[in-house]
């Protein structure tokens, strides 16, 4: 099939793509950039989005076409936890497990936390210091997410009863480091770079990585409702393309400087950080960029499964096996990444 006659196919060219300003959105942004939409004829605007939960709410009622999305918020809204129960779908996955623990530097200080603490260890500090009656304010990004249950497995590995009732705050990405420059929260579970800006500006630091405490799961896809997928499955296909294509050039691209620069212009990086200053910081957010997702993006039935076990056992909600297996199966747009990565 001929490009033209694919362009042809487009049911609709005007899209709205949200997303939250973290290293993760970076393939949205460089998509754009670079005109992979253009090329598969669609004009994308890129809406930066407050919080999960706008993004969530306006994705569900239509004012975003498809946004960049928490994985775990699919399954939510398969059971309907997110109390809208408008299913949504993934094509493509951004990223996999990239979250980070920090906590205030105070705090390490006090509880003499270190770098090399392993998961457990620097867990069963905390979990001591908790239990001598000390009030302890940690954040996630929403409450369905890898993020909180990546909070509560790391606590468990110390103390699973006190890592089932302990109360979290949810707060969006960007607002983690003023929250804990303000004292608001001694300590956060979030995706970069903000673990190295509030690191880098003497207030927390990071503790421990996702990838020690929680398997090798989708963190955040590109999302859109059942409806939307069956209403535009060219411009989905499309979309998913384009993105795919930026995906795979950052993994490939020799020169990191014009990835650095937009997301300087887009507000994902906001601290001086180059290959002269804090070039630890500088070359680490490259790798992550480089491996957001380690084999190919394509949606796996098994993430979404873990996910709907971890809403059992930490969000009580009800669903038996059988159940979550299939509605991880309608979380997936198999097909569709089919034919985004394989245009014939």
């Amino acid at each position: 099939m001929s490009h033209l006659v694919e362009l042809a196919k487009v049911e609709k060219t005007e899209l709205q793509l949200g997303y939250i300003p973290l290293l993760d959105c970076v393939a949205l942004l460089w998509a754009k950039q670079r005109g992979f939409f253009e090329e598969v004829g669609l004009n994308v605007n890129l809406v930066k989005e407050a919080s999960w939960a706008s993004l969530r709410d306006r994705l569900a009622f239509g004012l975003l076409d498809a946004a960049h999305c928490l994985s775990a918020m699919l399954p939510a809204a398969a059971a309907g936890t997110d109390q809208i129960g408008i299913p949504l779908q993934t094509p493509l996955v951004l990223s996999e497990n990239r979250a980070f623990i920090s906590l205030s530097q105070k705090l390490c200080y006090a509880l003499n936390i270190q770098k090399q603490d392993t998961a457990e260890s620097s867990a069963k500090k905390l979990t001591n210091y908790i239990q001598q009656d000390q009030n302890i304010s940690l954040a996630d990004v929403f409450q369905h997410s890898i993020h909180h249950y990546c909070l509560r497995e790391w606590l468990a590995l110390a103390d699973p009863q006190l890592a089932q009732s302990i109360q979290m705050k949810t707060l969006p990405p960007p607002y983690m480091v003023e929250a804990i420059s303000n004292h608001l929260i001694d300590g956060f579970c979030v995706g970069e770079p903000w673990n190295t800006q509030a690191e880098l500006q003497g207030l927390s630091q990071i503790v421990c990585s996702s990838q020690h405490i929680i398997p090798n799961v989708a963190d955040k896809v590109l999302a859109v409702t059942q409806e939307w997928a069956q209403q535009h499955p060219h411009s989905l296909i499309a979309l998913t393309s384009a993105i795919l294509k930026a995906q795979q050039e950052l993994r490939q691209l020799e020169d990191f400087a014009p990835v650095w620069q937009l997301l300087i212009e887009f507000d994902v990086i906001q601290f001086h950080c180059s290959p002269d200053i804090h070039v630890e910081k500088y070359f680490t957010i490259q790798n992550i960029i480089r491996n957001f997702v380690q084999n190919n993006a394509e949606p796996k039935a098994q993430d979404f499964e873990w996910l709907f076990q971890q809403m059992h056992k930490w969000n009580a909600v009800e669903l038996e096996r059988d159940t979550y297996m299939t509605q991880a199966q309608n979380c997936l747009l198999l097909e569709t990444y089919k034919a985004a990565a394989n245009p014939t």
